[in-house]
């Protein structure tokens, strides 16, 4: 039996996010995204981070609800959010295999640099023992497939959806179900050559090697 893990991070969710997040689902806040996972109606077991950026009534949300609080020195290696999806790992265990990971976060906003910390680290090695890793950043979805992992984002037809090498070359990229498909392609981090396809039905994306990121805008 599959389980869905769910990373809440900084800034507030989209709706979409929102909707994203199944009823059984163990939620993990990182630090202020316990703040955002309570006012979007959301309830975090467990508490991560430096919490140097949490609220006050967020802290004691968190007593009240007795959460389970790891919580790091601010002078740190790891973001608040490799932190997160550390736990989410552990939290995983042997179950794994069947384990949807699931990263809530806002939009980039004026923190460039923290989008792109954030796409990094779904590409970190661990996470691929898990089934499936996916993120809604704002109102954009992106599906992060380890080597050897499918995607198969839901589209509409006529729907764009882009397919980058954002952690370093991917061979055998196979694209399907889409206007501009791809069979056992290689694709190489500073090129977009996949970027704005079009879906027609059942998008399916493997990668042979690497880490690829489909992203739906």
């Amino acid at each position: 039996m599959s389980q869905v893990v769910v990373i809440v991070g900084g800034g507030s969710l989209s709706p979409r996010a929102v909707e994203a997040v199944e009823d059984d689902a163990v939620i993990v806040a990182a630090d202020s995204g316990l703040d955002h996972a309570v006012e979007a109606g959301l309830r975090p077991a467990h508490l991560v981070g430096d919490l140097d950026s949490i609220s006050a009534s967020g802290r004691m949300w968190a007593y009240a609800h007795e959460l389970d609080i790891d919580e790091h020195p601010a002078a740190k290696d790891l973001t608040d959010t490799e932190l997160a999806l550390a736990t989410a790992v552990e939290l995983a265990g042997d179950e794994a295999p069947s384990t949807d990971l699931l990263l809530l976060g806002a939009a980039a906003g004026d923190r460039l640099d923290h989008l792109l910390g954030t796409l990094l680290a779904l590409g970190h090695p661990a996470l691929a023992a898990l089934a499936t890793v996916r993120a809604v950043l704002g109102t954009t979805e992106v599906h992060t497939v380890h080597a050897g992992h499918t995607a198969r984002p839901t589209l509409e037809p006529g729907q764009v959806f882009s397919v980058l090498a954002l952690h370093g070359p991917c061979t055998g990229v196979r694209v399907r179900g889409a206007e501009w498909e791809l069979v056992d392609a290689d694709l190489s981090a500073h090129e977009a050559r996949g970027v704005s396809n079009l879906a027609k039905e059942d998008v399916m994306v493997t990668v042979g090697t690497g880490v690829l990121s489909v992203v739906i805008p």
